[in-house]
């Protein structure tokens, strides 16, 4: 078979591209907001109620309103709900974020937080949310601003002899095990000050709002950001379970194996006493999602259960609007689309395995193919790694086996919608069939950058990375795949 073309590549990587940066940019945080929800005046109608809380609040009834932000996107949550509010007297707020803006409410303390590691930001910010909280009463109505990555970038260890080191090394461990990112919640959850239910634990009776972009999937919404405001459903015998199931225990700093190990070790809030509540923001054929546990029981109802009662939940934007935009692109650019997120939080490898086989399958039915596959993959880290992240390994893995393809228009991206990937700053990358080719010629060994978790430098040198700065998003990674008979 004759080699296709350089420019048949380049214009197949620029429709990939085209489409990724096409759905970030339709998943507008201002536009999702509007459509969710509206101020008029002092009173907050909710225009597609779920269930949980009423569909009108009106802030005159409160003399102080407090806004917690945390995540990726922070900073633009925080913006958007100040300008629509308009409403300064009795305002506070605390912000926590890896990318802070440049201009800058006077109300509000900002921290500059770590991610994928805390840092002193996040701990010091942790601190400000609760002090901040404590002094929340029934006059007191708490906006939570949560989006992906606030795990890390608002922390602080439940136990107080445990340090930012200890703790540093710990999410160090969490992310290297391989786990699933409820795994990997839970048990921060069960470590944290701030999360599974506890930051809502700090305000018991004022009335509390979380608006979410969820970066995790909607059947388990309470490991978003590790559930700072929603009561959790995990245990600590569930805690236990993992720490052996993952080999953590004797890798643990001294500190924390100890905090772990107590005859005492707290369950956390609320974990008794869930109720099915719907939060979808609509209606998805083939959501993965089932209605998130929360809110309480009507049955006797304890302080815990007052903290969360009657809270407002809303989800703003999910990785299934990143989705339906992508699809909307490619149907528009000629492609026949196939959505399958079946493979969320596999290992990359199975993954890769598993979407190029339903990618073959496909493409040879349909000229013009695209595979949509929304979701996180997971990487389990034997030694310290090199550059990269799992969407460049699972981009690198897809290049392996695309070069027994030579001559077909085929192509791969794989990108985290925050724009970061692991340890770098590109979002992702894009292989081919000549991928391989390519890098061999640039001096590189792809199967030892694969195993040394080093795919960055190899994807930089060939001008595959897909580099989009920080997208003040995180809905998730979003994979496309990509075909065109010649």
């Amino acid at each position: 078979m004759t080699p296709v073309s350089d420019t048949a590549l380049e214009s197949l990587h620029a429709t990939a591209t085209g489409i990724f940066t096409g759905a970030l940019k339709a998943c507008n945080i201002a536009t999702a907001f509007d459509r969710r929800m509206r101020f008029e005046g002092n009173v907050l109608h909710r225009l597609l109620p779920d269930g949980s809380g009423p569909a009108t609040i009106d802030l005159s009834a409160y003399k102080r309103v407090f806004v917690i932000a945390l995540g990726k996107a922070a900073a633009p949550m925080l913006e958007i709900l100040l300008e629509r509010m308009r409403r300064r007297k009795g305002l506070r707020g605390i912000c926590a974020s890896n990318q802070l803006p440049s201009k800058r409410n006077w109300r509000v303390r900002y921290f500059e937080s770590g991610h994928p590691l805390p840092n002193e930001d996040s701990f010091a910010a942790a601190r400000a949310a609760l002090a901040l909280l404590r002094k929340a009463r029934k006059d007191t109505i708490v906006f939570f601003l949560i989006s992906g990555g606030g795990s890390a970038l608002l922390e602080l260890p439940l136990d107080p002899h445990v340090t930012l080191e200890d703790t540093i090394e710990f999410n160090q461990l969490l992310l290297a095990s391989g786990a699933p990112i409820n795994e990997v919640n839970t048990l921060r959850k069960h470590f944290s000050a701030v999360k599974g239910g506890r930051l809502a634990m700090a305000a018991p009776e004022a009335t509390k709002v979380s608006l979410l972009l969820p970066d995790v999937p909607l059947r388990t919404l309470d490991a978003l950001s590790s559930g700072p405001t929603t009561p959790d459903h995990s245990t600590v015998a569930d805690v236990h379970e993992l720490l052996a199931k993952y080999d953590l225990v004797e890798k643990l700093p001294a500190s924390i194996r100890s905090f772990f190990e107590r005859a005492d070790f707290p369950e956390s809030p609320g974990n008794k006493t869930w109720q099915r509540v719907s939060f979808l923001p609509h209606k998805m054929p083939w959501a993965d999602a089932a209605p998130l546990r929360s809110m309480t029981s009507a049955n006797s109802m304890s302080d815990e259960d007052e903290a969360f009662h009657d809270s407002v939940f809303e989800i703003l934007l999910s990785s299934h609007d990143l989705v339906e935009s992508a699809r909307t692109l490619a149907r528009n650019a000629g492609y026949h689309v196939v959505v399958d997120n079946g493979c969320d939080d596999w290992d990359y490898a199975d993954a890769a395995r598993y979407l190029l086989e339903r990618f073959n399958t496909y493409r040879a039915k349909h000229p013009r193919f695209c595979l949509i596959s929304v979701g996180e993959v997971t990487v389990t880290m034997n030694r310290t790694p090199g550059a990269g992240g799992r969407n460049q390994q699972f981009a690198l893995t897809c290049a392996l086996e695309l070069a027994k393809y030579p001559g077909e228009r085929l192509t791969v991206l794989s990108a985290g919608s925050d724009g970061i990937d692991g340890n770098t700053q590109s979002a992702g990358a894009i292989a081919d069939p000549t991928t391989v080719a390519r890098a061999r010629a640039f001096g590189f060994d792809p199967e030892q950058s694969l195993a040394e978790f080093n795919a960055c430098p190899l994807f930089t040198a060939i001008g595959d990375s897909v580099v989009t700065g920080p997208t003040g998003h995180n809905l998730r990674d979003l994979r496309l795949l990509i075909s065109e008979s010649a």
